[in-house]
Order: structure tokens, then sequence, then C-alpha cells
């Protein structure tokens, strides 16, 4: 293909191979990376009911999981976890669960704090299967890690969560799931 824009695009990717386009900066030029570490926010003991099965969609299999509540604590919040929340799960082709968490927290103080959190859990299947039977199982026999985002009021002693991004590990048990959240640095 010897086109105009066929030649443009070898331009632009020679110019790019060999360093020649500006916007294009290289470490040495820009300094060291920033190194992420973590800060311990507070763990979360969810609350959740039986989960309610939609069917299989584009998705995948298609589940909610009602949050009827729980409690959280940490060394700059403490609270308790309301019911009303959900979290809309799907499993993969490829086995792997999908979940979006959405739920409240409700301080000591009597802030509301919205949540979204999500994320994903896989293991071997012979674990999966006794995760869904209820059974008490080995946090490190799978992975199960979220991502949060928080909405706290402005003006309140929370807005920090407003401003930072957190991960977290996750256990689950028959009838609650175990949450600690981590504030990336």
């Amino acid at each position: 293909m010897n086109t105009p824009r066929a030649r443009l695009l070898l331009t632009l990717f020679v110019s790019c191979w060999i360093g020649l386009s500006p916007a294009i900066t290289h470490p040495a030029e820009s300094g060291p990376p920033a190194s992420l570490t973590t800060e311990f926010a507070f763990e979360a003991h969810v609350t959740i009911d039986a989960p309610i099965l939609v069917g299989t969609g584009p998705q995948g299999v298609r589940r909610i999981v009602p949050i009827t509540g729980g409690k959280f604590e940490g060394p700059r919040i403490k609270g308790t976890i309301l019911n009303g929340g959900a979290d809309w799960q799907f499993v993969r082709a490829d086995g792997v669960l999908q979940i979006e968490a959405k739920y409240t927290l409700r301080t000591g103080d009597g802030v509301t704090i919205m949540i979204t959190n999500r994320g994903m859990r896989h293991g071997p299947p012979e674990v999966i299967d006794r995760l869904a039977k209820g059974e008490a199982v080995d946090p490190s026999l799978y992975y199960f890690r979220t991502v949060a985002e928080f909405e706290a009021p402005s003006d309140s002693r929370y807005a920090w969560l407003n401003k930072a991004l957190f991960v977290a590990t996750a256990e689950r048990q028959a009838t609650v799931v175990n949450l600690r959240f981590y504030e990336l640095k």
C-alpha cells in the first residue's frame, strides 16, 4: 500500500520508534518515576443477603447481591454500613467474577458517605465452589481485589476520601465480605 495515509502512518511509526517525536519524553529526561505506597485506611465487614440470579446476558451470568449492613473502622474513620446497597456481579466466560458494589457508609458522627467498589474474584474451580457453598476458605487460595471511589461531603472531616484512590483486599464468607482498604500514596 503506497497511499498517502500509509506513508503518513509509516513516518509516524518510524519517528516514534527512533525518538524524533517531541511528544514522547524519555525516562532519563523526565526523572525517576514516582513510587507507589499504601497506607491502611479502614477495615469493613459488609453483611450480605443471598444472591438474586438474573440470568445469562451478554457479559455473562448476572446476579445481584443485596448489601444489608455492617460496620467499618480505621484510624480516621468509624461507623456503620447502611442497608440498601447492592453488588451487581457477573461471572465472565473465563470464570472471573466481576463486581460493582454501591453502598452507603454512616460515620459515628453522622456523616453519610457513598462508595462505589469495583473489582474481581477468581481462583481454582474447587475453591470457588467451596465459597459458593458458604464454606470458610483461606483467602490466600483465591484472588479478590477491588478499587474504591468515595463521595464524602466536601465540607466534612472525611473530604480526604474524595482526593485519593483506594485499593482493597477482600475475603468472602457466607454472609459477610471483609475488606481492608488502603489509600494509594
